[in-house]
Parts: C-alpha cells; sequence; structure tokens
C-alpha cells in the first residue's frame, strides 16, 4: 500500500430541466467519489479543472477545497458530493487534480482522469 495514494471516480448527469438548447445552454452535474487508497490521513486543500466544450474552447477553474468544505480522510474512507457546470455546447470534457496535504505535512496531487459531458444520443 502507497503512503499517498488517493482515487477519483466520476458518474456524470445531463440536467435537461436547467438546460435551455435553444440558447447553447446546457447544464451538467458530476458526481465525484474521492478514496484515500494510501496509508496516511489526508485532507483536501484545493481543486483545479480543466473544461473543454466541444469548440475546443478551455476555461480553467481552481479553487479551495470542493463545495465549501475540505474533506479530511483517513486510509480507506470515501467522501461523495456533486456539483455542476455549464457548457453552450452539447458535448465537452473535464480533467483536472486536487491537492491534498497529509497529516505528516507532505503535500501531493491526485489526478481527475478526463470525462465526457454529453447530451443523451449526441456522442455515438
Amino acid at each position: 500500500m502507497l503512503k499517498y495514494d488517493v482515487a477519483v471516480s466520476v458518474q456524470t448527469e445531463y440536467l435537461a430541466q436547467q438546460s435551455m438548447p435553444s440558447e447553447s445552454r446546457f447544464v451538467f452535474a458530476y458526481h465525484i467519489t474521492i478514496t484515500n487508497c494510501g496509508s496516511e490521513t489526508v485532507k483536501l486543500k484545493s481543486r483545479h479543472w480543466i473544461i473543454t466544450n466541444g469548440n475546443e474552447k478551455v476555461q480553467e477553474v481552481k479553487g479551495d477545497g470542493v463545495v465549501g468544505e475540505y474533506p479530511h480522510l483517513e486510509a480507506g474512507e470515501s467522501y461523495h458530493y456533486t456539483s455542476g457546470t455549464i457548457m453552450d455546447t452539447v458535448v465537452g470534457s473535464m480533467h483536472g487534480s486536487y491537492l491534498f496535504i497529509a497529516d505528516d505535512g507532505t503535500e501531493f496531487e491526485a489526478p481527475i482522469r478526463p470525462f465526457t459531458l454529453s447530451v443523451p444520443n449526441q456522442v455515438h
């Protein structure tokens, strides 16, 4: 077992009721699970997202914590949250990283692999 090892899984959801396709407004939720797979207790400090729409327009989002929280995870613990983004195209992608600090003072990044946001039946 690694000392510092955090796994991030993502599920996405298109929110049709909040979207307005006629105005190129497509709203997506993403459900995140962060699991501390390492042996050290860790605390999430910040996030860094790179959001790319279907026209290759890139937006960066950096900030402290996630949804106003700074989860503190012991070995084996998980934390779940939901957030969202608005795009002006029917498909896009996101990726990034979380910055953690272990209880021993070591800082490290946990990568968030790219995932797709798409209106149903738009990507084949």
